[in-house]
């Protein structure tokens, strides 16, 4: 997903709008239409399209729909795993990942941070990844052979240790910004088209970035659920005007 002030480009623009539906295919009018949304022109749109296919991001079968496959479809599924917010009773146990290689390179190094980051740990020191045992693990950290898995329960106070791993008042600022521009923003024709998909990738975009914690670690009033709830029934009707807009266009 783009960051907050990155402009969308072709491929940003159709990946989002691929990722966004259910089963995650669409035909290429629609797809064309939908990036003239951003001043994209169709050469722009197919070329981005030939481009997806060819990294192994996107499928056709020369029937004129786009479908997501490799790691575009991975990111679908975490991106509904992170709209159901769903956790486990937790009793207090933690996860710990700790690397046990040494003489990685940097690209190696990068891609492990970014697969623990996805699976929600925190770097508590170099090398030492943690978090609460109440969820699932996606990435699984058990798959990387350069990491020992733990399971314990830290000495220290619990909820001063998540506050010191996650920024949680940054996260519940931002959700809650997030739910007012969806009390505000329209969605009832196509002027509001542009603006609620790049409010939708927001949205999107922040949900994963949820550490899903147990709730006797979060600050009161955690906002987690209110944005999922509110964002479940601003999708609907976004998505039932972009549809009306695509089938009119």
């Amino acid at each position: 997903m783009q960051g907050s002030n990155t402009p969308f480009t072709a491929r940003s623009v159709l990946a989002s709008a691929l990722l966004g539906e259910e089963p995650p295919e669409l035909p290429v009018a629609h797809l064309v239409h939908l990036v003239g949304l951003f001043g994209i022109n169709e050469n722009r749109a197919r070329v981005a399209l030939s481009r997806m296919v060819a990294a192994g991001e996107v499928t056709t079968d020369g029937d004129g729909r786009y479908r997501l496959v490799g790691r575009l479809l991975d990111r679908q599924h975490r991106q509904h795993d992170s709209r159901r917010g769903r956790v486990r009773p937790w009793d207090g146990p933690w996860r710990m990942a700790v690397v046990i290689t040494s003489g990685s390179s940097a690209e190696e190094r990068a891609a492990r941070r970014k697969r623990l980051v996805l699976a929600r740990l925190a770097e508590q020191r170099e090398g030492v990844w943690i978090r609460p045992d109440n969820i699932d693990l996606h990435p699984d950290p058990a798959d990387d052979p350069d990491l020992a898995l733990y399971r314990a329960i830290p000495d220290e106070d619990p909820v001063r240790l998540a506050a010191g791993l996650w920024n949680l008042q940054s996260w519940a600022e931002r959700a809650t910004e997030l739910c007012g521009r969806m009390h505000d923003l329209a969605t009832e024709g196509p002027s509001d088209l542009a603006a609620g998909f790049k409010l939708s990738a927001a949205v999107l975009r922040h949900l994963q970035a949820d550490p899903l914690l147990p709730a006797a670690l979060l600050p009161p009033d955690w906002p987690g659920a209110a944005l999922r709830e509110r964002y479940s029934r601003w999708d609907r009707q976004y998505r039932q005007v972009l549809r009306a807009w695509g089938r009119d266009d």
